[in-house]
């Protein structure tokens, strides 16, 4: 089912024991908030980018939130501006499907580090989770869906979703634990292993789709959809990968990466909106994230800590299961009960996976490969308008029933 939702709240975490007055004393609220209880206005911190004019007040932007917008435990907390956001407009274009239960007992999550109840960012929404999805084009057409790699959200499908939009009926969606997605504790309802992404996947893709479809997965996460793929070859009509690992060299995380699943120092750096979004979707290509995009991939860690908790725990996850995975993943496209129509999309600057056994791995498996010299790592960044072409040019307009 898909219900609208409201934009989540955002949350201020003002460490005010070096902005305020002495007079003023702090204590912890609402999951982990420090709240003045002078109930002093809190001061604003300021950062300036550098441009020819350093006095105009428009290159200035704020990172603090009214203290009564809080929500939750989070080390960084805030947000740009009061006014509308990039990521604000992002969120009106889309709304929440339920799928898939959630797991546990339902007990309140607390948070690891003091032990406090966490916000609702952090709490499973009632019974069943809610996905954040973006859909574009007539529901009548062949269905596409378009799922984002590791870190990442489906912001990153923007450019494609209106050239898909023409003939078919694209849907875009952050993973559990991404982007408006639910985020819930590690261990109150879901546990972020790639098997509960398998099965978490089934559930939402049974949800927004009952005829056939066609998957384009980027990254990281290819080899979860894969593992899906194998067990419903039925369901699919095409499958699309955009540089997914392939190789026994793929099956270990960047060190970019694999630092969020280091111990204590992971569980810091995934509460850093600037490592979190900015470094890991930046040092992989040549991508260079424009200010009203950064303010949107920011935005899930500047308004609660429940998205670093989570990047924390996948991290742990692939970095315990990637290798496995892509050695399944491996197989599986080779295997001659392999029925489903499938390319590979590599874009030839990624910093992050090396090229080389990509071409006899696709020679010998018998799947299409298309380079896309241009783009790195998350293909759908940096050339998105011609990976819509190639995706439309990929995909058969009949759906086989």
């Amino acid at each position: 089912m898909a219900i609208q939702g409201k934009p989540p709240t955002l949350v201020s975490h003002q460490f005010q024991s070096s902005l305020c007055s002495p007079t003023s004393s702090l204590s912890l609220v609402n999951g982990g908030s420090f709240k003045s209880k002078a109930q002093r206005k809190p001061l604003t911190l300021r950062l300036s980018r550098s441009t020819s004019n350093a006095n105009d007040p428009q290159d200035d932007y704020l990172i603090d939130a009214p203290v009564s917008a809080g929500d939750g435990f989070s080390f960084s907390g805030g947000k740009y501006s009061d006014g509308p956001s990039p990521s604000d407009e992002w969120f009106k274009q889309g709304k929440f499907v339920k799928a898939y239960p959630v797991g546990g007992t339902g007990e309140k999550a607390k948070d690891p580090i003091f032990g406090l109840t966490m916000g609702a960012g952090s709490q499973a929404s009632g019974d069943v989770f809610r996905w954040f999805s973006v859909e574009s084009g007539n529901a009548d057409n062949p269905t596409v869906i378009l799922i984002h790699g590791f870190p990442s959200q489906a912001y990153s499908y923007r450019k494609v979703l209106p050239v898909l939009s023409k003939n078919y009926h694209a849907i875009a969606f952050d993973w559990l634990g991404f982007g408006f997605s639910d985020k819930p504790q590690p261990r109150y309802g879901f546990d972020y292993t790639l098997s509960e992404y398998v099965s978490a996947l089934e559930s939402f893709v049974n949800e927004v789709a009952t005829d056939k479809v066609s998957l384009v997965v980027q990254g990281y996460f290819s080899p979860v959809v894969v593992k899906y793929a194998s067990k419903h070859q039925e369901k699919l009509n095409d499958l699309i990968l955009l540089n997914p690992p392939l190789t026994a060299k793929h099956a270990n995380l960047p060190s970019t990466l694999s630092i969020f699943s280091n111990f204590l120092l992971g569980e810091i750096f995934s509460q850093d909106p600037l490592r979190a979004s900015d470094k890991a979707l930046t040092s992989c290509g040549p991508y260079a994230m424009k200010e009203d995009d950064a303010m949107v991939y920011r935005r899930p860690y500047l308004t609660s800590g429940s998205s670093g908790f989570a990047l924390n725990a996948i991290s742990r996850a692939m970095k315990k299961e990637l290798k496995a995975y892509v050695e399944d993943k491996k197989a599986i496209l080779m295997d001659k009960n392999w029925k489903v129509r499938t390319t590979v999309c590599w874009g030839q600057r990624d910093r992050w996976l090396n090229y080389d056994e990509v071409e006899d791995f696709c020679k010998n498996s018998n799947h299409k490969l298309i380079e896309i010299p241009m783009a790195g790592h998350h293909v759908q960044e940096d050339s998105g308008e011609e990976l819509g072409g190639i995706i439309s040019g990929l995909i058969s307009r009949r759906i086989v029933t």
